[in-house]
């Protein structure tokens, strides 16, 4: 009924959403920016600038429904421009990984979980590959839903720098145990599956984030993030 069983182009045996399957996939979607919302409304209630913004309320939810939505569709605009593209999944982008951790960064670890989980759902959506059913929980929802962890240091000094390598290696730890567990039959030859998984995915992740963390280093940009932070919180 939610999905069909597909042998694919390499005659391995997978599972594509029908079109129900889409649509509750949008629904889980819209459900989690909700959740998302109401997290991030807590979170700037408890860092408002003055006492006119619970009057407010209302168009602080507005905003930060933009800014958890904007997230999610920059972050996937930029997933497809790829620098690093492996054949067998994986690949390092133009700055994903960073826009999916800024709400978390904006408004703490309720809201940034909840938006990089919907993201995870989008990609599931766009461009499925589920071979096992417990695969799809860790490459989509777990990985995807690790660079949330960012909200772990939304009020600390560097916050964004500190959520940010939280997130990647978050998302780290689920890809490898994810290759370990599902794509063994894939390590290079004369590699065992757990070595082999932990380079294979680290060569992309750590590719990709070495890039951000340089865009990071720059002060115009740090400065930059930081005004639109204040813009999202008042």
């Amino acid at each position: 009924m939610f999905y069909n069983v597909v042998v694919n182009d390499w005659e391995e045996t997978t599972y594509v959403p029908t079109t129900l399957g889409n649509v509750l996939l949008c629904i889980i979607l819209a459900v989690l920016l909700v959740g998302a919302v109401l997290f991030a409304r807590k979170y700037a209630g408890k860092h408002q600038e003055n006492a006119d913004t619970k009057a407010k309320g209302g168009k602080l939810t507005v905003k930060q429904l933009v800014f958890c939505a904007m997230s999610i569709a920059l972050g996937t605009v930029l997933s497809e421009i790829k620098i690093i593209d492996f054949p067998w999944g994986g690949s390092a982008t133009l700055l994903s990984m960073l826009i999916i951790c800024l709400p978390g960064y904006f408004f703490g670890l309720g809201a940034g979980l909840m938006t990089s989980i919907a993201y995870g759902i989008l990609q599931l959506l766009i461009d499925p590959y589920v071979l096992f059913p417990m695969q799809l929980v860790l490459d989509y929802l777990l990985a995807f839903g690790a660079l949330g962890l960012s909200g772990l240091f939304a009020n600390a000094k560097k916050g964004l720098l500190k959520g940010y390598l939280a997130g990647v290696l978050g998302r780290y730890v689920f890809v490898v145990l994810s290759g370990w567990i599902f794509f063994a039959s894939y390590a290079w030859e004369g590699w065992a599956p757990l070595p082999y998984s932990i380079v294979y995915n680290g060569i992309y992740i750590f590719a990709e984030a070495a890039i951000t963390l340089v865009v990071l280093a720059i002060p115009a940009v740090n400065k930059g993030l930081a005004v639109v932070k204040k813009m999202a919180l008042s």
